[in-house]
């Protein structure tokens, strides 16, 4: 692969699929600028892999973020090749009971916290020929009753992909992946109770033709893939469903 020696931003990369993202870069030989809310198990990957991991503890929306990541990524190793923007922020409920502000919250993490480390670290991405890979969901494409706002989100994020792959062309590549359904600490802070969140569970393995969920590196294995310019040099624009047959 022509990763290695690559420094690649990867946001939301504590845990989930963005610990496996990261972990798949790491193997492909990428220093990586982790970037997340949750320190402890940002720390505990530096501890594991050494100089190729800097770690930034910073959440992606809040004033200032972008900047700070991106020049933490260039101090450590000298610009920017890649950006992962996988952190995300999921809160379920039907419309008339869902507090609006949870989409405000929502929009700022899934859809501006993206746009604006993508618009930070543009000269360096220009500089090199760069990628950009969103962690978009396929709940972005399909009807979403009771996460319409969180689904709004996601299209927002295909849009956002497939608009900045023109306007970015030829220097930069831009591209998304749409997940089906991971197992991932995100399902914990959803706003559902329990009862709520096992249906949800059981209906989402009910409409995944595979069968099962998805693991994180599955989709870790795939961002590899879209960051490879021998691999995939000629694409962008691209919404690739990784969903074990949700979206068919």
């Amino acid at each position: 692969m022509t990763l290695a020696g690559k420094s690649v931003i990867v946001t939301g990369a504590a845990t989930g699929i963005g610990r496996g993202i990261t972990e798949c870069l790491l193997k492909a030989g990428a220093g990586i600028t982790v970037a997340g809310r949750r320190e402890k198990p940002l720390l505990e990957l530096a501890e594991r892999y050494g100089d190729a991991v800097s770690v930034v503890a910073q959440d992606v929306a809040a004033p200032g973020a972008a900047e700070r990541i991106v020049a933490a990524a260039a101090d450590r190793f000298g610009g920017v090749d890649a950006v992962v923007n996988n952190a995300g922020l999921a809160r379920f409920g039907d419309l008339d009971t869902i507090d609006p502000a949870q989409f405000d919250a929502m929009f700022a993490v899934n859809v501006r916290a993206p746009a604006e480390l993508i618009r930070c670290a543009l000269p360096y991405l220009r500089a090199g020929r760069g990628s950009v890979v969103n962690i978009s969901s396929a709940g972005g494409v399909l009807s979403m009753p009771g996460r319409a706002f969180y689904g709004a989100t996601k299209a927002a994020v295909n849009s956002l992909t497939r608009s900045l792959a023109v306007e970015l062309a030829p220097d930069v590549r831009v591209n998304a992946l749409l997940p089906g359904p991971v197992l991932t600490p995100m399902w914990d802070e959803t706003g559902l109770d329990t009862e709520g969140a096992e249906r949800l569970r059981a209906g989402l393995l009910k409409s995944t033709p595979m069968g099962r969920f998805g693991e994180d590196g599955e989709i870790g294995r795939w961002v590899c893939l879209l960051l490879d310019s021998e691999v995939s040099g000629w694409v962008t624009g691209a919404l690739m469903s990784v969903d074990g047959g949700r979206t068919a």
